[in-house]
């Protein structure tokens, strides 16, 4: 006598020859459509909402240094991966992009000035 199966399990299966006759770029693919699906109705102001209420949900069952844990496991899977040099390297690039949109706001400052001056000159009875 064959066991019924329950939704769950059917699903599960039904997933997975969905999966081997799809491939996982039809998941991707679907993902994406959802999920801008989701955003055109909802707006981004809802993917915060969930984010902040997934964070909290966390916190509360894990404990307030639950975040901190996991950032220590993830910081030393990517030494392991990628060696501490990857550290410095990103820092390097961080600290690069810093400078240029220091830079970019200077220039944009004074080219904000000059145009102003150019105004009040041009305005002058």
């Amino acid at each position: 006598m064959k066991k019924e199966l329950t939704v769950r399990e059917a699903g599960k299966l039904g997933g997975k020859a969905n999966l081997e006759k799809n491939g996982k770029a039809f998941y991707q693919e679907i993902g994406r459509k959802g999920g801008a699906a989701v955003k055109a109705a909802r707006g981004t102001e809802f993917y915060r909402q969930i984010g902040r209420k997934g964070g909290d949900a966390a916190k509360a069952n894990h404990g307030p240094d639950y975040y901190k844990e996991i950032g220590k496991l993830g910081g030393a899977a990517l030494k392991a991966t990628h060696g501490p040099g990857h550290f410095e390297a990103i820092g390097r690039k961080g600290g690069q992009k810093v400078a240029e949109l220091i830079a970019a706001g200077r220039k944009a400052t004074a080219k904000a000035a000059e145009l102003v001056l150019d105004r009040e000159e041009f305005l002058k009875p």
